[in-house]
């Protein structure tokens, strides 16, 4: 089915309108990511790796972008942890309530940020954020492009990631635009076009699980705050 996608330029360049032919997403990279609505403590048991956040209230400085790049950015972790799964699900009183979910790694499983992979992680994928940033997910514009805001929400799980002395791997770095809040050795480009691999394979983050546990990575919103936590235990 041709639809009409936008494509980013490192999510935050350049965009520009495109006719394709969509392919689906492979089974295998859909998303064991759980939604656990109002949930806040971690448990007991549980060690805490690393945590990092930002206001997401501050994303831009002007307060318009701002908002649409909260909006891009809570609508990516609701398609993540499934509780939108196509643009006619969304409902943005409710993404924008607090909640906290989490996706977990085994031993020698990864994350990745959108389904275009390297080979070397096309066995190893078990999670992406099930989404391709573009106008028919429902992500919102500023005027520019769609999407922008989610690689700052892929800055953030990757600076727990490295935190953790988790395997982090993001070949294309965020430095030609300042993030809030976020150090620029930490920005992390995602970009996504099904007809330029090459490219979007660069622009992607990859996470593995290196170590003899369980890691669990959670999000957790309230208050303004966005926070991400790795965990095991």
């Amino acid at each position: 089915m041709k639809q009409r996608i936008i494509l980013a330029s490192f999510l935050g360049c350049f965009a520009l309108g495109l006719t394709v032919n969509v392919p689906e997403i492979p089974a295998s990279l859909l998303s064991p990511a759980v939604f656990i609505p109002h949930v806040f403590e971690t448990k007991s048991e549980e060690v805490v790796l690393a945590q990092r956040e930002f206001s997401m209230e501050y994303r831009y400085p002007v307060e318009s972008v701002s908002q649409v790049f909260k909006d891009n950015i809570l609508l990516n972790i609701a398609y993540l942890d499934g509780r939108v799964k196509s643009a006619s699900d969304i409902k943005w009183e409710e993404i924008d309530q607090p909640f906290t979910s989490k996706f977990t790694l085994k031993p020698g499983e990864a994350f990745a940020y959108h389904d275009q992979v390297y080979p070397e992680y096309e066995e190893k994928v078990v999670v992406t954020t099930n989404s391709r940033f573009n106008k028919q997910d429902g992500y919102k514009t500023d005027g520019y492009l769609y999407g922008d805001g989610v690689c700052q929400l892929a800055s953030l799980i990757s600076w727990v990631a490295k935190d953790a002395n988790l395997e982090v791997k993001s070949p294309t770095n965020h430095d030609f635009a300042a993030i809030p809040e976020v150090p620029k050795a930490q920005g992390v480009s995602i970009y996504y076009d099904p007809f330029d691999k090459a490219h979007s394979v660069r622009s992607n983050l990859y996470i593995t699980n290196n170590t003899d546990k369980d890691v669990s990575f959670i999000f957790e919103y309230k208050n303004g705050q966005l926070v991400v936590k790795a965990v095991t235990g």
